[in-house]
């Protein structure tokens, strides 16, 4: 997988892979992404979607939640919403047509310059705004 050097933006379901127990060839590929790109980001939402699936889907403690979000926060830039970044998202979802959530995820790269948004939820390799492309990883 050709990693980049620009400003990336890493949707949760990558990070979700990072975290699971099980391994797999996309934990693997997740882990390789969030260890190997040098200017990574995230947003708040995806620190609070994180520490939901964590907790919910497994089980995980809330101490090691904590313990998760410490180590994000060491290896992640991570944009907080604003009330801008959701209006942002409003305009997104209308033009593209994607959810409010995802839109939102789009909207905080943008705001982060990201070039690429890392994620298995939207089109591979698809533009968005003219800046900001979709790869999917696992589709590699």
């Amino acid at each position: 997988m050709k990693l980049t050097n620009d400003n990336a933006f890493i949707d949760t379901n990558i990070l979700v892979y990072c975290y699971d127990a099980n391994p797999s060839l996309k934990k693997e590929r997740a882990t390789e992404l969030t260890k190997n790109i040098p200017s990574l980001f995230i947003s708040t939402q995806v620190v609070q979607e994180l520490a939901c699936v964590m907790s919910r889907k497994y089980n995980t403690k809330w101490n090691v939640v904590l313990q998760t979000i410490e180590e994000l926060k060491k290896d992640f830039s991570i944009a907080v919403n604003s009330i801008n970044t959701i209006v942002k998202a409003c305009s997104i979802s209308d033009k593209y047509k994607f959810s409010f959530y995802d839109s939102l995820i789009v909207a905080a790269a943008l705001e982060c310059n990201c070039k690429i948004l890392y994620s298995e939820d939207l089109q591979h390799k698809q533009i968005i705004e003219n800046s900001l492309t979709v790869i999917n990883p696992f589709a590699l």
